[in-house]
């Protein structure tokens, strides 16, 4: 066995279902730690199930932190029925799925510090959750404010057909957003698309798009935020990145952008340092200096 598999515990997750006050119901996985003080939610990003978070929850447990991962309303396992029958909205998975992870985390872990791994939208959605400021700390990785003007050069070269054909078509086609097929995201319910849309053809993504109450309820975040952004991120550019943690004005925001040479890596990328590869690297160095 080597030193990589032995840092990890073995699976001792718990599934959870939590019904969020709209009335969704969404499941959680909780990984927890020996003599916890401390406990992380990792929130994924757009179209990443929960799954492809478990070994790095795994290793937050061998840390001595409780890792608590969930699947948006819609996506993975908190999926109930067929995709196209799903109604909800991206602001909905801050008002109310991640509300309720986060009322969750309070209820069963009280008196414990609250952390908060937010990986590209799930660092998005800090701006959507009424009970945010519940969090003590929060850390966005790789995430931007999805502007397809302002996307790196390999993104920015097909949103444009992403935005203007692709996803409309295939919505009123299937009735959904059928992602994975098309090695694009993910498959996402209607809704989801087309207001994920919408932001991104806007210049100020979300708050542009919403108006002056989703604007506001950035700007009500007093979290301390650790941002981590990759130099070679293909989604995320340094625009984006800035532009959506400048919506977070009443925030502390720290920023560290990340270069693969400097931590001797090849490529991160913005769906990489999720993976088990990265455990001596992102996960010890850059991450886990943050939650401590």
């Amino acid at each position: 066995m080597s030193a990589r598999e032995s840092s990890l515990p073995p699976t001792n997750r718990k599934d959870v279902p939590v019904t969020t006050p709209g009335g969704h119901r969404i499941q959680l996985r909780v990984f927890p730690a020996d003599q916890s003080s401390s406990v992380v939610i990792v929130a994924g990003a757009m179209g990443v199930g929960q799954h492809c978070y478990e070994k790095f929850a795994r290793y937050l447990s061998s840390q001595g932190f409780t890792a608590i991962t969930f699947d948006y309303f819609g996506m993975g396992a908190s999926l109930n029925g067929h995709l196209r029958d799903c109604p909800v909205k991206v602001t909905e998975w801050g008002s109310e799925d991640c509300r309720a992870v986060i009322d969750f985390a309070r209820q069963h872990y009280p008196g414990q510090r609250l952390q908060w791994i937010g990986h590209s939208v799930g660092g998005q959605l800090l701006g959507m959750t009424p009970n945010v400021n519940d969090l003590d700390h929060a850390v966005t990785v790789a995430c931007g404010s999805g502007y397809w003007r302002e996307n790196s050069p390999p993104t920015k070269r097909i949103a444009w057909f992403l935005w203007y054909f692709m996803a409309p078509v295939c919505v009123r086609m299937v009735g959904y957003f059928p992602g994975k097929r098309l090695n694009i995201v993910g498959d996402l319910p209607p809704n989801v698309i087309r207001q994920w849309r919408q932001w991104c053809l806007d210049p100020e993504y979300a708050v542009g798009k919403e108006g002056q109450a989703l604007r506001e309820q950035f700007a009500a975040v007093q979290v301390p935020i650790s941002a981590v952004a990759f130099t070679d991120d293909e989604m995320m550019s340094r625009r984006n990145v800035d532009s959506l943690h400048s919506f977070y004005t009443r925030a502390a925001v720290t920023m560290h952008r990340v270069d693969p040479k400097d931590i001797g890596e090849h490529r991160i990328g913005h769906l990489g340092w999720f993976r088990e590869q990265y455990e001596m690297s992102i996960w010890r160095n850059t991450l886990l200096p943050l939650l401590r």
